[in-house]
């Protein structure tokens, strides 16, 4: 029996400008990857959302045209599928601020740390309403580079979640930190976010940042698994890093690196 041979397939030449150096190349290789994966993203979120808000009309036209007929028992069905609808419809939503990270222009400035925090637990404070919550700040405050909208949503992701997390509590407490991180490349600001809530089992750990992953079952804590994935895009845009640290009934502790601004670390 004869041997095939492989056909040798043709590959496109790349024409290669002189003046461009690898790493411009390699950055534009990336913008260009970053951006058709935003349209990908756009335009399957758009269809999507199409979709679940057909099922959920058509599931409402069906509760009104069966009427006094409807029993009980179709009526949990019909509720099971909107809710599940109205979950997938969260999902796209998440989906879509996920992927729009990566277009986003960072404006990096200077900005005061202490003061974002103030602003971010002012705004959250509905959230926290007839709760008692314990906050602890540092005193000094520090001075980070960094986008000051994208600061305010990380900070608003986190927050968020030591206040969700710590509901069951009599007493939710909240430290939130800062330090210098003396990294050999540039000066990074280490903050850090602890609470007292649930916490979570290590073994999960790695997966804490991994897009609509839940550690808690949905009936104890709502939301779609997406906050820490948005924040760890935020701090990866600023050329930080993000961990967690935690264990069941002990709380967690978020801590994550953005530049300091010059004066600051002098």
């Amino acid at each position: 029996m004869q041997q095939a041979h492989p056909t040798n397939s043709v590959q496109p030449v790349i024409p290669v400008d002189p003046t461009v150096s690898e790493v411009q190349r390699l950055r534009l290789e990336l913008q260009r990857t970053q951006a058709a994966l935003g349209d990908f993203a756009y335009t399957v979120s758009h269809d999507l959302r199409a979709r679940v808000r057909h099922v959920l009309a058509y599931t409402q036209l069906a509760v009104e045209d069966l009427g006094p007929a409807l029993s009980p028992e179709v009526q949990g069905h019909l509720n099971t599928v909107a809710e599940a609808a109205t979950q997938m419809g969260l999902q796209i939503d998440g989906l879509m601020q996920w992927a729009q990270l990566d277009q986003v222009e960072l404006r990096p400035i200077s900005l005061c740390l202490s003061q974002m925090v103030q602003q971010v637990r002012q705004s959250l404070e509905p959230e926290a309403a007839q709760r008692r919550l314990q906050w602890s700040l540092p005193s000094q405050s520090t001075q980070i580079h960094a986008d000051p909208q994208l600061v305010r949503d990380l900070l608003h992701h986190l927050l968020s979640n030591a206040l969700k997390f710590t509901r069951t509590r009599p007493l939710a407490e909240l430290h939130i930190g800062w330090e210098q991180d003396h990294a050999p490349t540039a000066p990074l600001c280490c903050v850090s976010v602890r609470d007292n809530g649930v916490g979570f089992k290590t073994t999960m750990q790695d997966k804490l940042f991994q897009v609509f992953q839940r550690l808690h079952p949905p009936h104890e804590f709502e939301g779609v698994g997406l906050g820490l994935a948005l924040a760890k895009k935020i701090v990866e845009r600023h050329g930080g890093r993000i961990w967690a640290e935690g264990a069941p009934d002990a709380g967690c502790c978020v801590r994550f690196t953005l530049p300091l601004c010059s004066q600051a670390s002098a």
